[in-house]
C-alpha cells in the first residue's frame, strides 16, 4: 500500500448505469486507504490529453443514483498507437499516477493491459449493459437495462392488447442475446430472437396463429439487434403478412442504455469498485473483476479476453498460446457450460410465451 499514493479512474466504452457508483466506490474506498484520486475525463483520450481533476470525497456525492457516467466517455483509436500510448504513461508519470482503475468493456480491458504492460498497473471493472463480458456472470448496467426494456414492453403490451396487434421489438445487446432473452421471458414474449440460437421464424408465425385462434389479442416479440438491424421491420411485415396480425417494429435503442441505476447496479458497482481498489492496493494488477455465483472475484485480463475471444467464436491463431493444457481445458468447460445455460434458458421462452 505504501507504493500507491495517487490512482486514477476512468469510464471507457459505452456508458452504464451504476457507472457513478462504481467511481464513487473507488474514490472513496482509495481515500479511506489514503490514497488520493484523479478522475480521468473522456476515458483514455482524458488520459492522453490530460484532462483529469483530482477526486475529494464530496466530489462523488449524489452520484450514485444518476445513469450514464460522470467522468464522460469516449471511444480514443490514438490510445491503440505506440505514440498514444507514450501520451497516456507520460501524463501519468507527470500527474504520479500510480495505478489506474478503468470501467468498460473488452475494448477497456485491452487499454488496461496495455498499459500494466507499459508499467501502469490496472484493474478492470466490468461496465456494459450488454453483460457480453464472458467471465462474468453479471456486468455493470445490465440490470437496469433489462428492467428498462420490461417497463417499455409493458407500455407497448397495453396497446397492443387494445387493438389486437404485434410488436417486434428490437433491444440493445451488440452480438449477446442477455438483454433480449431475459426480459423477453420476463415480459411474457411470444418469441425471442437472439444471435446465439438459430430462431424459429415459421414455428414462432404458427405459434402466433395457434395463439390467435385461442383468443390471444396481443403478441410480443422481442429481437436482439445482434441479430442484424433488418430482421426486426422484415419479420414484421412477415407476421402481418402471413398471420393477419396487424403489426408494428419498436427499436428501443439507447433508451436501454440510460436511466438511473436500480439496486443491483448500485449494489454489484459498489462491491466491485470496492474490490478493485483493495486488489489493487494489495500489488494485483492486469485483472478484471468478476461476479460469479454471487461472488466477487477476479481473474487475469489476458485469461478474461481470450476466453470471451473463445465463447465468441472469435479465437485466432495463437490466441491460446500462453495458456497450459489445463487452463485451456478448463475455459472450454466454462464456455460450454455457459452455451447450455443459454440454450436451457432460451427453451423456457417456448414454453412459455402462448
Amino acid at each position: 500500500m505504501e507504493k500507491f499514493r495517487r490512482i486514477g479512474v476512468l469510464t471507457s466504452g459505452g456508458d452504464a448505469p451504476g457507472m457513478n457508483a462504481a467511481i464513487r466506490a473507488v474514490t472513496r474506498t482509495a481515500i479511506a486507504h489514503g490514497v488520493e484520486v484523479m478522475g480521468i475525463y473522456r476515458g483514455y483520450s482524458g488520459l492522453i490529453d490530460g484532462d483529469i481533476k483530482q477526486l475529494g470525497i464530496r466530489d462523488v456525492s449524489n452520484c450514485i443514483n444518476h445513469g450514464g457516467t460522470m467522468l464522460y466517455s469516449d471511444r480514443c483509436p490514438e490510445f491503440k498507437t505506440e505514440e498514444g500510448m507514450a501520451k497516456a504513461v507520460a501524463t501519468c508519470k507527470r500527474l504520479e499516477i500510480d495505478g489506474i482503475v478503468a470501467i468498460g468493456g473488452d475494448g477497456t480491458f485491452r487499454g488496461a493491459t496495455d498499459l500494466t504492460a507499459h508499467g501502469i498497473p490496472c484493474v478492470g471493472l466490468p461496465g456494459t449493459i450488454d453483460n457480453d463480458i464472458t467471465s462474468t456472470d453479471l456486468s455493470i448496467g445490465f440490470d437496469t437495462a433489462m428492467n428498462t426494456v420490461i417497463e417499455m414492453v409493458d407500455r407497448l403490451r397495453d396497446t397492443c392488447e387494445s387493438h389486437a396487434r404485434c410488436n417486434v421489438v428490437e433491444v440493445m445487446g451488440r452480438d449477446a442475446g442477455d438483454i433480449a432473452l431475459r426480459s423477453g421471458i420476463a415480459s411474457g414474449a411470444t418469441a425471442v430472437a437472439i444471435p446465439e440460437i438459430p430462431f424459429d421464424a415459421d414455428g414462432t408465425i404458427e405459434k402466433i396463429k395457434r395463439s390467435k385462434a385461442l383468443g390471444k389479442r396481443n403478441f410480443i416479440i422481442i429481437v436482439s439487434e445482434g441479430c442484424g438491424h433488418e430482421f426486426g421491420p422484415s419479420f414484421t411485415e412477415r407476421i402481418e403478412r402471413e398471420t393477419g396480425v396487424e403489426s408494428r417494429f419498436a427499436r428501443l435503442a439507447h433508451v436501454v442504455r440510460g436511466g438511473t441505476p436500480n439496486l443491483a447496479d448500485r449494489l454489484l458497482s459498489s462491491l466491485m469498485g470496492v474490490y478493485a481498489v483493495e486488489q489493487l492496493l494489495m500489488g494485483k494488477s492486469n485483472i478484471v473483476i468478476c461476479s460469479r455465483q454471487g461472488k466477487i472475484v477476479s481473474t487475469e485480463i489476458n485469461y478474461a479476453l481470450a476466453l470471451d475471444r473463445m465463447y465468441k467464436n472469435k479465437l485466432k491463431p495463437g490466441d491460446l498460446d500462453p495458456f497450459t493444457e489445463g487452463q485451456v481445458a478448463e475455459m472450454r468447460a466454462f464456455c460450454e457450460k455457459k452455451r447450455q445455460d443459454l440454450a436451457a434458458l432460451y427453451a423456457k421462452v417456448d414454453l412459455l410465451g402462448l
